[in-house]
């Protein structure tokens, strides 16, 4: 497998291998998804779960939720994998915890990336405590938390309104992931990793576990692809038996579009091949904590300090609408577009001369444009 890895990496074949994957991938029905009542319960117009494999609510008239139950049988393995909660389908997110008798909630994404929302906070803040869900009758209440640089583990408590009967949930939120990107390292994405398992919420002893991003696709399937992987190789006692393209595609059936580019692809494989130490050698995950340096001070990003929580619901219904498209970064001036494209070709060492000779060819031509005015005004 490190051969492989090697192999690919040198070649620079993982644009390549990426489109394979998604060339080879099912394309399955999702006409569900797509009915009038269900579009804006979907946060991306082109992020949809298949019919065959899509989880169902049993306990509101509309039983759609963007939700995919990913089940991967040799390794004993249950994912639900979702998207982001939006502000009007909170409600429906713990629901779907409670039917499916889910132990824990691994999240992996900020509420606000690059100043646009990517998911509805949907537990509630260490001020406020809890939060009430109405519309399907929950209360969520934060129990514990603790903080580490690069991620946040919480434990909730879910009461389910009607009967009073509540549950411990646990929430581990990775802080520092990217959208479209990867991890820092393996390390700390693998110490993450096996501090959700040291929960037992992966375990078959209880309902599958809640993964979730923005989509609910790249960095959700990134994290069950490496997990599922690494299970495999412990039950066969052989890494080499483990193909990843072909898990990758088998976990593509439940669904679409599973690791979003071919930097997670590779990252997926990098994280495989430092994960399979582990086999025989308890001491690693220790090395990976010290490298992962979680008792730092955690990282802070200005552009995720608004958060977005669900609104409290009185009526059963949502007091806000989410379009179904991603929201639109800021587009800069025409000018300020050229020169950025133009710089993202030019090579380190002649930026800066770059930069220089764009500057000196604007200033000209604003020069130019006043002599034309004023000539014109004579």
């Amino acid at each position: 497998m490190d051969r492989e890895f090697e192999d690919i990496d040198s070649d620079g074949r993982w644009q390549k291998l990426y489109l394979e994957i998604r060339n080879q991938s099912d394309e399955c029905p999702y006409k569900v998804a797509k009915y009038p009542e269900n579009r804006n319960r979907n946060r991306y117009r082109d992020v949809s779960p298949f019919d065959h494999s899509r989880v169902k609510l049993a306990s509101t008239e509309n039983d759609y939720i963007n939700a995919s139950l990913v089940v991967m049988d040799e390794a004993q393995r249950s994912y639900i994998l979702t998207q982001g909660p939006l502000r009007n389908t909170c409600g429906h997110f713990w629901l779907m915890i409670w039917e499916q008798k889910t132990k824990a909630v691994i999240m992996l994404n900020r509420v606000i990336e690059k100043g646009s929302e990517k998911c509805a906070q949907y537990w509630p803040s260490a001020e406020e405590r809890e939060m009430a869900f109405r519309d399907t009758r929950f209360l969520v209440t934060l129990l514990s938390e603790e903080t580490k640089s690069y991620y946040t583990t919480r434990v909730l408590e879910l009461q389910n309104i009607e009967t009073g009967e509540k549950r411990e949930i646990h929430h581990f939120h990775y802080t520092t992931w990217p959208d479209f990107g990867v991890p820092d390292s393996p390390a700390s994405f693998l110490n993450f990793l096996f501090k959700v398992r040291e929960s037992g919420a992966l375990g078959v002893d209880h309902g599958p576990a809640v993964v979730h991003c923005s989509a609910g696709i790249g960095r959700s399937g990134t994290f069950s692809l490496v997990d599922t992987c690494l299970v495999l190789m412990d039950k066969r006692k052989d890494p080499l038996s483990v193909d990843i393209k072909s898990i990758l595609l088998d976990m593509r059936k439940y669904r679409m579009g599973l690791i979003q580019t071919p930097d997670q692809l590779r990252f997926s494989y990098m994280a495989i091949l430092e994960g399979a130490k582990f086999m025989g050698d308890s001491s690693v995950p220790t090395l990976w904590r010290e490298q992962s340096r979680e008792d730092q001070e955690p990282k802070t990003d200005s552009s995720s300090s608004t958060q977005t929580r669900c609104p409290e619901r009185l009526n059963g219904g949502s007091d806000y609408r989410q379009d179904a498209s991603p929201r639109k970064e800021t587009e800069t001036d025409g000018t300020t577009k050229s020169v950025l494209l133009l710089l993202t070709v030019v090579s380190k060492d002649c930026k800066v001369s770059f930069l220089q000779y764009v500057f000196v060819q604007l200033n000209f031509f604003n020069h130019l444009k006043k002599y034309l005015y004023n000539l014109k005004q004579i």
